[in-house]
């Protein structure tokens, strides 16, 4: 059995990056902490402004402690940092490395205190460089302990550059603060001393398969799944499939690719990427943009209440690619933005977005240029706990830094939580106000229920929308109008976050639907023909100078002048809308099959205005088994006229009638009392005159032919 490692082996191991506790390790621990910084990967350190701006994050994030436990100094509270990126990669760095000094704050200030290079020897420095104290350290036993390479085309920044010449001189004790650190712990690696919620977390984002939508304004599915099939791709047709160089079609987004997480970096790499033929974004937006292009007719305009997500509204021009809605962002109050953003979209090819500096609350809801919106999408600033990566829901939405914070807490300080609420219920509302909106998508990355169904069920319990529009209700939300297969038939989508998912809640509010009785023609045509009940009926437009004719009979030109039209076929209908269409065609099939076995099981015939006396009629009809009424509803359906030409068809089949012995009824001597002697048995009927001098029928022969009755023998 090896001997364990002394401090001084120990630290050397960690300076040189060979150390290994695995002697130390419990037999029974689990194995399943990611060891990501185990892995040697070389890394040669980060620019000067990335140092200076993951320390103001880091100094508005960083964990206060109480007095009596605060051994490490930081700046006072000050306003928000001012904030000044080169590019994305450097933002990421920094928000990265801002999350990681948080994640191991408590270490990185042990090092610093055992190692005694704080507070003695940097007892003279002021307290703002502290933050960049702590975030410089973390980097250098990231990097083992090895020197920076300082690229030539770095800017050099002094407070940088005099910490890092600092930190360098203590490396060998701060290597060793380490090594006991992680002997104290029995920790094999850094992440073994995380709270248990942080590294399930931790587990969690880095097992959580990859999402990314296709920009069909640069290439096609076809050439897509084509081109990564040249690149080694193999694809597979559920997610628990995923496994290497695999890939496979999201189940609610027919543009989304689902990739496994192991291949993030080599994703970037590829020239779809490069290109912007594929664009990396949590799949809780694409959920969001595609329930919101179902509620959209041909035409409809759309209203972005944020425009912190520039992946989303760019997701939202391509799947209105073959329409002529126009996209308004809401927001973009800074020229600087405005140029990014159209820079952004022109790159991307996205031509039908427009931008408006006011934010979402501020415009009015009769504002004229929106007067063509149907529907809003609003995706309010959350908690986003939810969210499998925080980086990229903070860089893709823009989001508040503090979200770092709460996530390494596991909650949200109630506080908070009431602003966020009360902020999402105050634009929900605003967004009921526009009388000609027709949905509204609420989407947010919260696992709290006081940012998701109690804000839903507040705004609608408001009564914001007045009596003099259709009232908003909760429908299901459809996010493929391809297919009804994964139509969802909860009010609510809600998932949970997990290993394949990350969470998110979205609701999707609809006005309740107009009877047909008060649509237009244009608007009852162009429904039928986007449910496809119209295919087998052309509608043309009439050629210039010929006389215009009727539709099929289905509309006319009533107001003199105006021409049925349809422009394009609507591009979606909502599932609750065609079941509920479904359920009534069903009902009226069911009736009209009643009817057509009523009719065929006998004769019927509306009631007679003039009935006539039982004695007026032949014997025949007497002794005959009446008809049955006919019902109401198809009394109602169904015209007298067209009931008494489908009873002239009706043939008899053949019967034996079998008759009394007397049918001539008489006064007997005894008054008024009937009787039928025996003697009177069928004679005399040549001729004779009955009852009344009535002429009396000869008799029938027992069996009678196949007769056609007249609806009505007395006329």
């Amino acid at each position: 059995m090896p001997e364990p490692k002394n401090n001084l082996s120990l630290q050397e191991d960690v300076i040189n990056g060979t150390s290994d506790l695995s002697e130390v390790k419990k037999p029974d621990e689990k194995e399943s902490v990611v060891k990501s910084t185990m892995t040697l990967i070389e890394k040669n350190g980060c620019h000067d402004t990335v140092y200076i701006n993951a320390a103001k994050i880091f100094q508005g994030i960083h964990t206060e402690k109480s007095k009596d436990r605060m051994l490490v100094r930081y700046a006072g509270d000050s306003a928000a940092p001012v904030l000044a990126f080169k590019d994305v990669s450097s933002q990421r760095l920094s928000y990265e490395l801002a999350f990681n000094a948080l994640k191991y704050q408590d270490l990185l200030e042990e090092m610093l205190l055992d190692s005694c290079v704080y507070p003695f020897a940097f007892l003279l420095q002021p307290d703002e460089l502290t933050s960049l104290l702590v975030v410089m350290l973390y980097d250098l036993q990231d990097r083992k302990f090895q020197a920076r390479e300082i690229s030539d085309e770095d800017e050099p920044v002094a407070d940088v550059r005099k910490v890092e010449h600092y930190l360098s001189s203590f490396k060998t004790k701060l290597a060793a603060a380490l090594a006991r650190y992680r002997i104290k712990h029995d920790a094999p690696s850094i992440e073994y001393v995380l709270p248990e919620a942080i590294q399930k977390q931790h587990q969690r984002a880095s097992a959580l398969p990859l999402c990314v939508w296709i920009n069909t304004f640069k290439i096609s599915l076809e050439d897509v799944f084509r081109d990564l099939k040249e690149k080694g791709f193999t694809k597979v047709k559920s997610v628990s499939d995923l496994d290497h160089h695999t890939y496979g079609v999201d189940q609610h987004c027919g543009d989304v690719l689902v990739f496994p997480s192991s291949l993030k970096e080599e994703l970037l790499n590829l020239d779809l990427f490069a290109d912007c033929k594929l664009l990396l974004q949590d799949k809780s937006r694409s959920l969001a943009v595609h329930a919101a292009q179902a509620q959209l007719n041909s035409g409809d305009d759309i209203i972005v209440a944020h425009g912190g997500s520039h992946l989303t509204i760019a997701h939202m021009s391509v799947l209105t690619n073959h329409s002529t809605s126009t996209i308004f962002v809401c927001g973009v109050k800074s020229s600087a933005k405005e140029a990014e953003l159209r820079n952004f979209f022109s790159h991307m090819e996205c031509t039908n977005i427009q931008l408006l500096h006011e934010d979402f609350t501020e415009i009015g809801p009769t504002d004229p240029k929106l007067q063509k919106a149907k529907v809003i999408l609003l995706l309010p600033q959350c908690s986003g706990l939810g969210a499998g990566d925080p980086i990229d829901f903070i860089l893709n939405e823009h989001g508040d830094a503090g979200l770092l914070k709460d996530l390494f807490q596991g909650t949200v300080a109630k506080d908070k939580l009431s602003v966020l609420a009360e902020r999402q219920l105050t634009e929900l509302i605003h967004a009921m106000k526009f009388k000609e909106v027709q949905a509204i998508i609420y989407c947010t990355c919260s696992i709290y229920a006081e940012e998701n169904e109690r804000v839903v069920k507040k705004a609608l319990e408001s009564g914001v929308e007045g009596d003099k529009v259709q009232p908003y209700r909760l429908i299901p939300p459809v996010f493929d109008t391809c297919s009804d297969s994964n139509a969802s038939t909860e009010t609510f989508f809600k998932t949970e976050p997990s290993g394949i998912s990350s969470g998110c809640f979205l609701a999707v509010l609809a006005r309740e639907k107009d009877s047909s009785a008060n649509m237009s023609a244009e608007d009852i045509l162009g429904q039928a023909v986007a449910k496809g009940l119209l295919e087998d009926i052309l509608i043309e437009k009439p050629k210039k100078g010929e006389k215009k004719q009727k539709v099929t009979q289905l509309t006319r030109n009533i107001a003199g002048g105006v021409e049925p039209k349809i422009a394009e076929l609507l591009h979606r209908q909502t599932v609750s809308n065609i079941k509920a269409e479904a359920a009534v065609s069903k009902a009226v099939s069911n009736v009209h099959q009643k009817n057509v076995s009523q009719t065929k099981g006998g004769v019927q015939l509306k009631k007679s205005i003039r009935p006539i006396s039982a004695r007026a009629l032949p014997e025949v009809l007497k002794h005959t088994r009446p008809l049955p009424p006919v019902g109401k509803a198809y009394g109602r359906q169904t015209p007298a006229r067209k009931a008494r030409a489908e009873h002239k068809r009706v043939v008899l089949k053949l019967a034996n009638i079998m008759f009394p012995p007397a049918v001539t009824p008489y006064l007997s001597s005894q008054g008024n009392k009937a009787g039928i002697p025996a003697h009177h048995c069928l004679h005399r009927w040549s001729g004779a005159r009955g009852f009344r001098g009535r002429v009396l029928p000869p008799p029938l022969r027992k069996t009678v032919r196949p007769a056609v009755l007249h609806p009505r023998p007395w006329m």
